[in-house]
């Protein structure tokens, strides 16, 4: 008795098979190899490899409806799934090999992210000190343009209208409503403010107030000119008061650079046609207390209000500041400005009105823009 036993089908076939036989979602698999390309060993086992691909398909979208011999057939082809189980190691490493060869390929094709993200990233960290350059620089300029409107607007009134304490006032119920619209509107984040924290700013707040109204003081005194050639010297009081209160002290170079200062406005004061003591002395008490409000504000930060930025910080001085002054001038000045008040002294309520309510506005907006930058 002759016994044949069965070879495996050369490599070509089993290349050209396993191209032909791909896994498939279709409902029935495609009978793509033809009895008589093959041998007579080749054919029984491509009528036993159709049907388990056929099984191992099929469990996919039917996976209960199979017999358990079926079922357990359609396990075992899904654990070799090469089509050709005679030639798997062959085949196996043939594709493994394939597929790195294809992967190198693909991997050399593809351009280098990294360097490209590298790169952006270096551009952008080249153009921050550039953007915050411009941005600085376009604060400073927004500072300037609405101090000149204050200083001018706030001029016009206090000539015509001799109440610093009144315009004080008024000028910080604007920044108050202005505050309160902010915080509403929900354009600036609210802050939690305890009892604790409102008795550490309230010594701010008093500085602050104190600063407003010597300003207002000397501008309805003497030119605006001259007040602000006074307000010059607010580097040399921030030297100062820092060296005494944060322990900051200037180097030789800082200090040889406040003498050209002191001495400009030494120059000035005596050569000033409309000089006056009051202007004067307001002038220099506005830049004790605003500086003094700087370096405090600062030291307080430092310690206890982490939680408050500057913009909230000043906010809050500035709410403060309101409650302060209203019966400061209610004792000082009593209810000025009102329609009969203005009638009885020959003004325009409307004029007044105006031009003292854009010199609140820019008053605090360049209040604003001198904290953020």
């Amino acid at each position: 008795m002759q016994t044949t036993t069965a070879a495996a089908p050369p490599s070509s076939c089993s290349s050209s098979a396993g191209a032909l036989l791909p896994f498939s979602t279709t409902k029935s698999p495609p009978l793509l190899l033809g009895r008589s390309s093959l041998p007579k060993f080749g054919r029984q086992w491509s009528a036993t490899t159709r049907r388990s691909l056929f099984l191992s398909q099929y469990s996919h979208s039917h996976p209960h409806s199979l017999p358990r011999s079926a079922a357990t057939l359609s396990r075992s082809t899904k654990r070799d799934p090469s089509p050709f189980p005679f030639t798997a190691s062959t085949h196996t490493s043939s594709s493994s090999s394939s597929a790195g060869t294809t992967a190198a390929t693909a991997a050399s094709s593809i351009p280098d992210s990294g360097g490209g993200g590298g790169a952006e990233g270096d551009e952008r960290a080249a153009s921050a000190p550039v953007v915050g350059t411009l941005q600085l620089g376009a604060l400073l300029a927004l500072w300037y343009l609405f101090n000149i409107y204050f200083n001018i607007y706030n001029k016009q009134v206090l000539k015509v209208f001799p109440y610093p304490i009144t315009i004080t006032t008024f000028q910080l119920a604007v920044g108050t409503v202005l505050i309160l619209f902010m915080w509403g509107a929900k354009l600036y984040r609210r802050p939690v403010v305890s009892y604790s924290k409102l008795v550490a700013i309230l010594p701010l707040a008093i500085i602050h107030t104190f600063g407003n109204l010597f300003t207002n003081m000397s501008l309805g005194k003497v030119a605006v000119s001259f007040t602000h050639t006074i307000k010059a010297l607010e580097p040399f009081f921030t030297i100062v008061l820092s060296a005494l209160f944060l322990g900051e002290l200037p180097t030789v170079w800082v200090l040889a650079s406040l003498v050209p200062i002191v001495g400009g406005v030494a120059l000035a004061s005596f050569t000033e046609a409309s000089f006056n003591w009051i202007g004067f002395w307001s002038a220099m008490a506005s830049n004790l207390a605003n500086q003094s409000r700087n370096v405090l504000s600062k030291k307080v930060m430092g310690k206890k209000e982490e939680s408050l930025d500057n913009i909230n910080l000043f906010s809050i001085i500035t709410i403060m500041s309101l409650f302060l002054t209203i019966p400061v001038m209610l004792l000082a000045e009593g209810i000025k400005f009102t329609p009969s008040y203005m009638h009885s002294a020959g003004l325009n309520l409307r004029e007044i009105f105006t031009r003292s309510l854009l010199a609140g506005l820019c008053f605090h907006a360049y209040q604003q823009f001198n904290t953020y930058s």
